[in-house]
């Protein structure tokens, strides 16, 4: 049937159907590497900030567009991961912001709400690049608004969109070097595609088949009941944590200060977080009398989720847990995979360690969980990958119990040579913050992996299985032979020009091959002083640090 009018639950099913569509082609995404390393995650960024969206719709019982809308969006940008799906977040915010005060929307309205999200998808990024996701968006949008008619339909509307991101991602190429070199189409637009298409799916009635594969990230937890019985006392109160939607019938939910639960709080409990992003607060507060908490927060909106755990029954990991640290003045968290980075780092002063890299891109929630458990007024966050910085940067815009500085990092070497360098010493964070990033610009990091297809990239012709080593994004060596291919990428680094050099090597390199390339960086660069360190990376063979 042909739909003149989009409204929440139409908006849900669309939803839920570019969900489906795009778990099941997310492998089909994540095989799109620019590069030819197995660094495919593409996919799998999009699918679990799409499915943070999913999980927020469960709580929804409005058939209102603008709160769906919101609801969803505000799942998204806490689940979002990898530049894609950030992106993707801030493609869908936008979006609900276009659709605000709407119960439902016409061809017209939807147009322009599509537009809003393209402006605020680019608005997302400080350099947009074309040929990315962003391109296939804006492109496909305005192909479709530009196509609206008196007899155009929600259905009509989103058959133009997929035809143009159809043609649109053919273009990538032409628009992006590196995807011309490598053979492919943009991997983000691709996603984009899918859901577009799981859309149109659900508005031409059809059923999307998705891969049985596919299992809940939720686990049912279990409880000691004998631990708290009829003669216990209550000491300990109840950790009560709450996701609750502003409702327009009960406050502004937009201009809504979190200071005032954070007040009344204050009155009933401790160990406090509380911080609103969008239309939704989310809470944490231990407190005896988690029935005010809900009574109060129920002037303001409705409940999506509640937990309420007797601390008492988890008395005994309570006692195990170390008393809360005294509030610092600075902290650091770091991302970074590998056991033996990861000690690295937690010995150069990064007090907590988000587990993620290459292929493990952690979400912006996944930051902020790592937040809460430091006690700190300002924390310094190091992505080392310059596909989790829009991450980092989205969790700082959410967090508010600290100072949060994000540190651009898109390396390991990075985070190795601020780390060396930082004063704490210093008062002024900014001054701190700028000693890091001056550190930075002196080190150079080159990697060394395995290729997965064959192709063409700065003129250096690669076959599936060869080593190959590139430093930011310049691919520097090819070779069958590990070691060769290792040296290439040092004489690309202009290693002779530097004092040091430190060789992280991975999990998979064994002795042989590890003394191999270490007696061969000897030989040929006797003055530089080399540090071997068992990195245990994945992904990676070797990286090099060179300062």
């Amino acid at each position: 049937m042909a739909f003149k009018f989009l409204n929440g639950e139409l908006f849900a099913k669309m939803f839920r159907g570019g969900v489906a569509f795009l778990r099941s082609k997310v492998k089909d995404v994540n095989e799109l590497n620019v590069f030819p390393v197995p660094d495919g995650d593409t996919g799998d960024n999009m699918m679990l900030t799409m499915e943070g969206g999913e999980k927020a719709l469960s709580g929804v019982e409005s058939d209102s567009l603008d709160k769906v809308a919101k609801s969803l969006t505000d799942g998204m940008l806490l689940g979002a991961r990898g530049n894609s799906g950030v992106i993707l977040s801030q493609f869908f915010a936008g979006i609900a912001n276009g659709f605000l005060d709407h119960e439902t929307a016409d061809v017209r309205e939807i147009g322009n709400a599509l537009l809003n999200g393209v402006k605020q998808a680019y608005s997302s990024v400080n350099t947009p690049t074309e040929g990315t996701i962003l391109t296939v968006a804006r492109e496909s949008v305005e192909y479709a608004v530009a196509n609206i008619t008196d007899d155009s339909t929600v259905d009509s509307l989103f058959t133009d969109l997929v035809t143009e991101m159809n043609e649109s991602l053919k273009r990538t190429p032409e628009m992006l070097a590196v995807l011309k070199e490598a053979g492919v189409v943009d991997s983000g637009g691709s996603g984009l595609k899918y859901i577009a298409e799981g859309f149109l799916k659900i508005l031409n009635g059809e059923e999307i088949d998705e891969p049985e594969d596919v299992t809940s990230s939720y686990s049912a937890q279990s409880v000691d009941i004998t631990s708290f019985g009829p003669d216990s006392e209550m000491r300990y109160g109840y950790c009560t944590e709450l996701l609750l939607q502003l409702m327009n019938a009960k406050t502004d939910p937009y201009a809504f200060d979190i200071g005032v639960i954070k007040e009344f709080l204050e009155t009933v409990g401790d160990s406090i977080v509380a911080y609103k992003t969008g239309t939704i607060v989310k809470l944490h507060v231990h407190t005896m009398t988690p029935y005010k908490v809900l009574e109060f927060c129920h002037n303001f909106g409705e409940f999506l989720t509640i937990k309420i755990e007797n601390m008492s029954v988890q008395h005994h990991e309570t006692l195990s847990k170390p008393k809360e640290k005294p509030r610092k003045k600075y902290s650091i968290v770091a991302v970074a995979n590998g056991a033996g980075i990861k000690k690295l780092f937690e010995e150069l002063g990064a007090e907590e360690i988000v587990n993620g890299g290459q292929t493990m891109n952690p979400s912006a929630k996944d930051f902020i969980d790592v937040f809460e458990r430091i006690n700190a007024e300002h924390i310094f966050v190091f992505p080392n990958n310059g596909n989790i910085i829009l991450a980092a940067k989205q969790a700082e815009k959410i967090y508010e119990k600290s100072q949060i500085h994000v540190i651009e990092s898109k390396s390991i070497g990075d985070c190795y040579a601020a780390l060396s360098a930082i004063d704490f010493g210093e008062e002024d964070p900014v001054k701190i913050e700028n000693g890091m990033n001056s550190a930075m610009s002196e080190v150079e990091t080159g990697y060394l992996t395995t290729a997965v297809r064959n192709t063409e990239m700065n003129g250096i012709k690669i076959h599936t299985g060869e080593y190959i080593g590139f430093c930011g994004k310049q691919m520097l060596s090819s070779d069958a032979d590990i070691v060769l291919s290792a040296m290439k990428l040092l004489e690309g680094m202009n290693i002779e020009e530097k004092d040091s050099l430190n060789l992280f090597y991975g999990k998979d390199v064994d002795k042989d091959t590890l003394d191999a390339v270490v007696s061969s960086i000897t030989e040929k660069y006797p003055d530089i002083e080399l540090y071997t360190l068992d990195g245990g990376q994945e992904v990676y063979r070797f990286i090099f640090v060179a300062d």
